[in-house]
């Protein structure tokens, strides 16, 4: 198979193990069945996910007028607790804005490299923890609008990480302490008009992922107008494992147009 494509982040399923797609833009390609196989992928353009220019990716998928341009690019994305649609504030366009914020989200906390918290769109679920290759979830809260949901967070992250290393997440995890009674210490640092989103049951999820074998050691490879070949071994989160221990995050080359070969 050899087949030239802009990039995109790949979706899943929550089997077990996780299943992979990935858009080939007039087809797709189920990534658990080229496990094992050796890979050629060459950088060959650009096509913005936003205009489709040809432009470089500037960050995100976007090419740089994009990036400070389009509503799917705004602060609040990365920042929730920026969010102003529930005041009926824009930032680039109100009604993108009521349609990705005004919705309901949850509070978590996800197993990855370490336990954090974050939130998330409930209809997104459960592919933001697989994105993030989280080990388990647990949803705890479920709130009306991004705006209340980025106010837990900030809340919390004085107490836990929000962030993921990928390398330790990279790695095999042995779990550790159990989230729930992490939970249970963390409630008592929210605010209290939040405490009526408390779900009375949180949400638990665990999910296995497609790998033969986790690397003793990690390199990782950013495409840049290069090329690279190599035996694919496991896909964790949105990263492709290879056996020589080099790893490629396929979420953070979006809108890269690739020229690729399964041998």
């Amino acid at each position: 198979m050899k087949r030239e494509f802009a990039l995109r982040k790949m979706d899943a399923e929550a089997s077990e193990p996780v299943r992979y797609f990935l858009d080939l833009k007039d087809d797709f390609l189920i990534v658990n069945e080229i496990i094992g196989r050796e890979i050629n992928i060459k950088h060959v353009g650009y096509e913005c996910k936003s205009c489709g220019s040809d432009e470089p990716v500037y960050a995100r998928g976007f090419c740089k007028k994009c990036y400070f341009e389009s509503p799917y690019a705004g602060s609040w994305i990365i920042h929730p607790e920026k969010s102003t649609a529930h005041l009926g504030i824009a930032d680039r366009d109100l009604s993108v804005e009521k349609a990705m914020q005004l919705q309901p989200h949850y509070v978590y906390l996800a197993r990855t490299s370490q336990v954090k918290v974050g939130v998330t769109r409930v209809a997104q679920t459960p592919n933001r923890w697989i994105d993030q290759g989280a080990d388990e979830a647990l949803a705890f809260m479920e709130v009306p609008n991004r705006y209340l949901a980025g106010e837990a967070e900030v809340a919390l992250k004085q107490h836990i990480s929000d962030k993921t290393n990928w390398r330790a997440m990279l790695k095999p995890n042995g779990g550790g302490e159990d989230l729930t009674k992490i939970l249970q210490e963390l409630k008592r640092h929210l605010p209290g008009n939040l405490l009526p989103y408390l779900l009375p049951e949180p949400l638990h999820f665990a999910f296995v992922y497609p790998v033969e074998k986790y690397p003793e050691t990690l390199k990782q490879m950013k495409l840049n107008l290069n090329e690279f070949s190599g035996k694919l071994a496991g896909i964790k989160g949105q990263y492709w494992i290879f056996e020589d221990g080099t790893v490629w995050n396929v979420r953070n080359h979006e809108s890269y147009v690739i020229e690729m070969e399964v041998l």
